[in-house]
């Protein structure tokens, strides 16, 4: 009944990825990386617990996927030809996030904190390694590269907006780079309260972003960045959706739509997570579709 606008491009590699269980299932998923996920129930991303460059000699053992590079561009361009969609790269470039998954969280943190020299090494790899996997994805005929990096807690950034600024922003700034020079748009998804890097992800040249904005504040996001950036959903997936009223709902998308939206410059888009109420997801898209209705007419 309400059709996907936004999807994203098959993954069909030419070479072999090597990963073994499955991501949203309950048990161990090792990913491309190699990355080991213990994942507690069914419908859930896991965590990693084992670091895979446990001690900074192991660095010397780690190596990039090159398999993620072989993406067949042939099924990717058939299905952006077959498809009125707009259609997303069919993976997501993470640093910060793969740079946890590599050493766990703990150990990342407490790593941007001493800065050794080593951190810098791996996160260059990291980097060079997805520069390469957004220049093959540029290549094709989607229509935008994808960023995933989760910055925020409910209450703040998970690092300083220093850290974020001296070492990770210059690296989504090369990515923009190459997503302009492909004509490609830039979207990104980062969950929590990630206000303080608002500006930046806007001067990178982000031009959708995925964000908690109920965290963050609906008006206040409004009020400084309407206009500004496209916003990318969402809705509150940790109390509206699953305990929300009907009301809640209708009033939560008025909400969204009378502070973000300004001639365009929001997506319709909620999380189907695990403790979401299924009417309320039937809800939110019925809201947002008889308010466009009301738009077209106007």
């Amino acid at each position: 009944m309400f059709p996907d606008d936004v999807v994203p491009a098959p993954s069909v590699y030419i070479e072999h990825l090597d990963t073994r269980g499955d991501r949203y299932k309950k048990g161990t998923y090792i990913d491309e990386w190699g990355c080991i996920f213990s994942n507690p129930l069914d419908g859930a991303i896991g965590i990693v617990q084992t670091p895979l460059v446990a001690d900074w000699q192991d660095l010397d053992k780690f190596n990039p996927p090159q398999a993620t590079l072989s993406i067949d561009r042939e099924v990717v361009n058939s299905f952006c030809r077959q498809t009125d969609h707009f259609v997303l790269m069919g993976s997501f470039v993470r640093p910060f996030e793969r740079f946890q998954f590599i050493r766990t969280m703990e150990h990342a943190l407490i790593d941007l904190v001493e800065k050794p020299p080593e951190l810098f090494e791996l996160l260059n790899r990291i980097h060079q390694h997805y520069l390469k996997e957004v220049e093959v994805w540029a290549s094709t005929e989607v229509d935008a590269i994808s960023l995933m990096d989760d910055w925020g807690t409910q209450q703040g950034l998970i690092a300083s907006p220093d850290v974020f600024r001296q070492i990770f922003l210059p690296m989504y700034k090369e990515y923009a780079e190459i997503a302009r020079y492909h004509g490609k748009y830039l979207f990104m998804h980062s969950d929590g309260y990630i206000m303080d890097i608002m500006p930046d992800l806007i001067e990178t040249g982000v031009d959708a972003l995925n964000a908690q904005i109920f965290c963050m504040g609906v008006k206040e996001l409004g009020e400084m960045y309407r206009g500004k950036i496209t916003f990318w959903g969402e809705i509150d997936r940790q109390n509206l959706l699953p305990h929300g009223t009907r009301q809640d709902i209708q009033q939560a998308v008025y909400e969204v739509w009378l502070n973000l939206y300004q001639n365009g410059g929001v997506i319709g888009q909620c999380e189907f997570g695990l403790e979401a109420n299924p009417e309320n997801i039937f809800t939110v898209y019925e809201t947002w579709d008889a308010l466009s209705k009301t738009e077209r007419k106007a």
